[in-house]
């Protein structure tokens, strides 16, 4: 399946996290990204009995479930009645155990070269963290981690 767009098919690229809803915060400010609102779908399944208490959490003020929380692009579709995007979205998923090694898979935020310090200082405001800077005959980038060490570039 070819995805021109958002309506013919969708993505979701899952990072595990040990606070899905604060990666989730960060993520979406940082890709000025709308964190999704799963709490009708959180009520009905807790109304019907198919999910008990224990696994949601207060969200914004809203049910949300304990272990998953995603964030999509503002513009792309998504189902109103579960509040689950149809196009591009990171999906956090609660994990027991941390972070030990590299990423095998990033983020790499283009802001542009004459933006970047202004990205970073960005980013950094909202948790993240600058790893190394990079110049290379390639270009020049920022190295840098979220709030839990997962690496991604801003350059």
């Amino acid at each position: 399946m070819r995805f021109g767009n958002p309506a013919d098919g969708h993505w979701k690229l899952v990072i595990d996290a040990a606070d899905p809803h604060a990666q989730a915060d960060f993520w979406a400010a940082a890709l000025h990204y709308e964190p999704e609102d799963n709490s009708a779908l959180v009520e009905q399944l807790l109304k019907v009995g198919a999910l008990p208490a224990a696994a949601t959490v207060d969200f914004h003020g809203r049910p949300a479930f304990r272990d998953l929380m995603a964030v999509r692009h503002p513009d792309d579709p998504y189902d109103k009645d579960r509040g689950t995007g149809l196009g591009r979205r990171l999906l956090f998923q609660r994990v027991p155990e941390p972070k030990t090694t590299k990423n095998r898979l990033h983020l790499d935020l283009h802001p542009g070269p004459e933006r970047r310090e202004a990205e970073v200082e960005r980013l950094t405001g909202l948790g993240a963290s600058v790893l190394r800077r990079v110049t290379e005959p390639a270009g020049s980038w920022v190295v840098m981690t979220d709030p839990e060490g997962n690496e991604f570039c801003v350059a």
